[in-house]
C-alpha cells in the first residue's frame, strides 16, 4: 500500500498545471553557468559538472523504480510544492540545482598533487562534500521538503544516504575531471547520459517511473 507521501507525489507527477514561471530564470542560470565555463574552455569543469548531473538522473530513475516495484514508497520523495515533478524524488528545482552543483563542487578541487591531512585531496573532498550533502538532506527532510519512508534511509541511518545518495556522484565527477583527454571525458559523460536517457525512454512509457 502506498504511503501518504508517495500517493501525494504520484498525484502531481508530470502535471503541467503545476508550472511556475520561475523555472525560466532557473534554466537561464544553468545555461549561464555552463556558457561561462565553455567560453573559458574549462573542459575539466564542464564535463565533471555534467557527470555529476548525469549520476543524479540515474539515481532518480532507480529511486522511482523502487516505488513501482514495492508499491509502497520511493527511497526519497519530493511530494511538496514544485513547478513540476519529473520523477517521484526529482522536481525542476532539484534538477537545476544538481545541474549546477557539480560545477560548484568541482571548482573547489586543488591541484591533484596537493594533500589534505596527508591524504589525496580528491578522496578527502569527495567524503567531505558528500557528508555535507547528507546534512543538507537531513535538514530538508526535517522541514518535509524531502520525504523518507524507510528506516534504513533516515537521519538515524545516514550511511546509505552518504554511500548511495552522494559519494559516488563526487567520485565519478572527480574522475572525469582528472581524465587525460577531452575525448575520454566526453565518452564517459555520454555513457552516463545514455544510460539515463534509455532508462527514461523505456520506463516512462511502461508507467514504471
Amino acid at each position: 500500500m502506498l504511503t501518504e507521501s508517495a500517493a501525494q507525489a504520484l498525484s502531481i507527477l508530470r502535471d503541467g498545471s503545476q508550472f511556475q514561471w520561475y523555472v525560466i530564470p532557473l534554466f537561464a542560470l544553468v545555461l549561464f553557468v555552463y556558457s561561462v565555463e565553455i567560453e573559458r574552455r574549462n573542459w575539466n569543469i564542464v564535463f565533471a559538472g555534467l557527470a555529476f548531473w548525469g549520476m543524479d538522473w540515474i539515481n532518480e530513475i532507480w529511486n522511482s523504480l523502487v516505488l513501482h516495484f514495492t508499491g509502497f514508497a520511493p527511497v526519497w520523495g519530493a511530494p511538496g510544492k514544485t513547478a513540476y515533478l519529473i520523477l517521484a524524488g526529482l522536481n525542476f528545482e532539484i534538477m537545476f540545482m544538481f545541474a549546477i552543483a557539480g560545477i560548484v563542487f568541482t571548482k573547489t578541487l586543488p591541484d591533484k598533487a596537493v594533500k589534505i591531512l596527508g591524504m589525496p585531496n580528491r578522496i578527502v573532498l569527495a567524503v567531505g562534500w558528500a557528508a555535507f550533502c547528507v546534512i543538507v538532506e537531513i535538514w530538508l527532510n526535517s522541514v518535509n521538503a524531502l520525504t523518507w519512508d524507510y528506516g534504513w534511509w533516515s537521519a538515524s541511518s545516514p550511511i546509505p544516504i552518504f554511500l548511495f545518495g552522494y559519494l559516488h556522484f563526487f567520485v565519478v565527477a572527480f574522475l572525469v575531471h582528472d581524465m587525460k583527454t577531452v575525448r575520454a571525458k566526453a565518452i564517459t559523460v555520454g555513457v552516463i547520459f545514455s544510460v539515463a536517457i534509455l532508462g527514461l525512454a523505456v520506463f516512462i512509457p511502461l508507467g514504471w517511473i
